[in-house]
């Protein structure tokens, strides 16, 4: 009876013991890492890895990966270590990353993917992380960097990005990173031609507050090659503020047009293909007409994307420069009405003054006269 009775009480730890166990090899160190529990820390350098691990414990605070063979990185590749602070990709052979990759990790603080071959970087890859002090980019073939990025890196301290293809960087993406301490942007072959003005600006704040930052040398045009942006004075983008005036007035033509072809569009729904025919020869004449011009503009102008123009405030800087415009002009105009008035004043009061000296001139001397005759008659008498 007793040995009956044990069976049913064994079989429940053997069964509870079964259940237990798949858990506790889901939770274990990868084969190709080396974990320590104490410090959290899980290092699979140089393991030639061509995928992230498996079974990683969930307590996770640190994961090297450096010196592997990873070449890219799907969708909440780190799903099982949501608490990790610090990921270190650097070294690989990563080409491709997906914008939901590091999904889930809003404790990450620094992330490395240093010596890769990036091209490019999605907006949202970096969208639900707010802690990330750390971002080293650098030893890579990013050609620019998406301006929305800004957005999700406002807490960062440091950002590597030396030695890739950039020649631009938006200034209002390094504006966002108010909290930027160091940046590296050496090796990159900058165009120093107009639209490298607003990180020549942005450099000058940055330094002045006292950031630090490695060098940005000129690798186009010619005549600025190697030349240190910091160092370039702002005589030589003078052919900027020209560029500057005909964007604008291109911008202003091209938003005219496509106003008036909205209205015609509206007014007749039966010809749909009109848009389609109108519109490139709109943006013809805005941003490729003018000879001369078009080619400053394809040379100094950006590249990207299309952005939308809000018409009336377009509209209201043209109101506002024509006004001031106008209100100089008549400052002018009465400037020099006044000038001539003056001018006429003085020129009448010389001659009166001339005149006046004349006739005292003859008066003196018809004096004399009578002073002479009247004592020779005195005489005679």
């Amino acid at each position: 009876m007793q040995a009956a009775q044990r069976r049913p009480a064994a079989m429940r730890v053997i069964l509870v013991c079964a259940l237990l166990s798949p858990l506790s090899l889901s939770h274990a160190c990868p084969k190709e890492c080396s974990c320590n529990s104490n410090t959290k820390v899980v290092d699979c350098r140089g393991r030639g890895l061509y995928d992230i691990p498996r079974r990683l414990h969930p307590d996770t605070q640190e994961l090297h990966l450096q010196d592997n063979r990873i070449r890219g990185l799907g969708s909440m590749a780190f799903r099982e270590i949501p608490l990790v602070r610090i990921v270190d990709l650097s070294n690989n052979s990563i080409t491709s990353i997906s914008p939901t990759a590091l999904l889930g990790l809003r404790t990450l603080q620094r992330l490395s993917l240093a010596h890769n071959s990036l091209r490019e970087l999605d907006k949202r890859l970096l969208g639900p992380i707010r802690s990330l002090s750390h971002l080293d980019l650098s030893h890579n073939s990013l050609w620019g960097l998406p301006g929305a990025i800004g957005d999700s890196l406002r807490n960062l301290s440091y950002l590597g990005l030396a030695n890739n293809r950039l020649s631009r960087l938006d200034r209002s993406l390094l504006e966002a990173l108010t909290h930027l301490n160091s940046i590296t942007l050496r090796g990159n072959p900058w165009r120093c031609d107009c639209q490298l003005i607003g990180l020549k600006l942005w450099l000058e704040t940055y330094l002045f507050k006292g950031g630090v930052v490695d060098e940005v040398l000129c690798s186009q045009p010619e005549e600025m090659k190697e030349k240190d942006l910091q160092k370039v004075p702002y005589q030589l983008f003078h052919v900027c503020m020209t560029t500057s005036y005909h964007y604008l007035f291109a911008n202003i033509h091209h938003l005219e047009s496509e106003r008036l072809l909205r209205g015609h569009i509206h007014g007749n729904h039966a010809h749909p293909s009109s848009h389609s025919l109108h519109v490139p020869m709109a943006m013809g004449e805005g941003f490729g007409g003018g000879g001369g011009g078009g080619g400053g503009m394809a040379e100094c102008e950006t590249k990207q994307k299309h952005r939308p123009v809000n018409l009336r405030h377009a509209i209201a800087t043209v109101i506002i420069t024509g006004v001031v415009c106008g209100i100089v002009f008549l400052l002018m105009l009465a400037a020099a009405v006044y000038g001539c008035a003056y001018a006429a004043i003085m020129a009448k009061y010389q001659r009166e003054l001339k005149k006046n000296e004349e006739l005292a001139a003859a008066q003196g001397a018809d004096h004399g006269t009578a002073d002479e005759k009247e004592p020779l008659e005195n005489a005679i008498a």
